[in-house]
């Protein structure tokens, strides 16, 4: 094994993917301390040309912004066995694309990848196969149920957010014991135990009135415009704080909405959103995988709204079997449900303790001593002298693709 650094590999299409990362990283320092080996996280579409990253970020986006159904055939598609002409072609494209993801890979010869994002997966993959890279790799799955792209042979090890995911990829042939079911990635800060008063107080949010959280991830600017009108029509008049993110043009137009409105708060970018989930009573949001999966540790029931056709469809299905959230599927029933939901204190209960059964707070200590110990077996090996045979990480260049 090479003495180069642990490679956390992402992509910067969805937050999500990377927030997993950092939180992978984090707990990566947490388990090992003074002694952690050098950690790199990477998004890899920036060592991707331009176009493709235009098309790959931007083409996601805008796929699912103005045209949402498209996105899930897309996904349904991608998640059937493939043709060989339809792979050749895709899997050409995105080597052409990334020849300095595989320059970086080469040049840094990590001891372990990591992959929170199945395209790093797939170019790591890739790579091994043509025995162009010599290096195991794992992979973090970050929704609730699995898809065909993550399976990627040579890969050491999977883990899955549910038991689901993991029958799912046993499904494509994928060895059940190579396979373990941690969680999504969230970071420690979740963990920390923290009370609702305490968390209004630090964010110096009203005690005694009910709190929505509206998390625009998911939300274009103008639905996002439309959603805060509703939950000001909220009965109840809950105070609602309006997550916005990095979006600076859409956390412009909301604030002038809400000029002078005193029962809302429009927040950009913030690093505490475990403090904002503890101190409100319910989110509105997107079913993303990383963002439910933060809201169930915090024990934050979510409302999902028009879920994307896809990985959010399919996200919402296993919020909903699990009792965890409830689903508007018309921005005109938004107010009518939220008020319902805030004068209904026992639903609010049962939602949060359905939210904390399926909740995982530990998925990124998980895979952070998995590596770990594959890291500190391999390195005991080598002391012996024993060593490993050049044939221990070779790869089968055969192995088959999932079809």
């Amino acid at each position: 094994m090479s003495n180069g650094p642990i490679l956390v590999l992402s992509a910067s299409a969805g937050a999500g993917h990377l927030t997993a990362a950092r939180a992978v990283e984090q707990a990566l320092a947490r388990s090992a301390g003074p002694a952690a080996p050098p950690v790199e996280v990477l998004d890899v579409l920036d060592l991707t040309n331009r176009l493709f990253r235009a098309l790959y970020a931007g083409g996601y986006l805008a796929i699912v912004n103005h045209a949402p159904g498209a996105m899930g055939w897309l996904y349904e598609m991608m998640d059937r066995p493939g043709t060989r002409i339809r792979d050749a072609i895709r899997t050409g494209v995105q080597n052409l694309c990334s020849r300095r993801v595989a320059a970086l890979l080469r040049e840094r010869r990590p001891r372990l990848i990591i992959n929170t994002h199945f395209l790093a997966a797939e170019l790591v993959a890739q790579l091994r196969r043509r025995g162009a890279l010599d290096c195991p790799q794992f992979t973090v799955t970050t929704d609730f149920e699995t898809h065909r792209l993550w399976v990627q042979p040579p890969t050491e090890r999977y883990f899955t957010a549910t038991p689901e995911g993991k029958a799912y990829l046993a499904s494509f042939g994928v060895p059940s014991d190579s396979i373990r079911v941690s969680g999504i990635p969230v970071r420690a800060e979740f963990e920390q135990p923290l009370d609702r008063a305490d968390a209004r107080s630090r964010l110096g949010l009203p005690l005694h009135r009910p709190i929505v959280l509206m998390l625009c991830g998911g939300f274009g600017v103008g639905p996002a415009e439309r959603v805060l009108a509703a939950l000001r029509a909220a009965p109840g008049a809950p105070h609602v704080v309006v997550i916005c993110g990095r979006n600076h043009a859409l956390h412009a137009r909301l604030a002038r909405a809400a000029q002078g409105d005193s029962q809302i708060a429009i927040c950009g970018f913030t690093e505490d959103m475990h403090i904002y989930m503890r101190a409100a009573d319910v989110a509105v949001s997107k079913p993303g995988g990383l963002t439910a999966s933060e809201a169930l540790v915090s024990g934050l029931p979510l409302v999902i709204l028009n879920p994307i056709p896809g990985q959010e469809a399919r996200n919402s299905d296993y919020l909903l079997e699990h009792g965890a959230a409830i689903k508007v599927n018309s921005l005109r029933l938004l107010a009518h449900r939220v008020g319902a939901l805030l004068a209904d204190p026992p639903r609010i209960a049962a939602l949060r303790a359905a939210a904390l059964r399926i909740a995982r707070p530990s998925a990124a200590m998980i895979v952070a001593e998995e590596a770990l110990q594959r890291i500190s077996a391999s390195t005991e090996r080598q002391a012996r002298g024993a060593g490993e045979s050049a044939s221990s990480h070779a790869v089968d260049r055969n192995v088959p693709l999932p079809r």
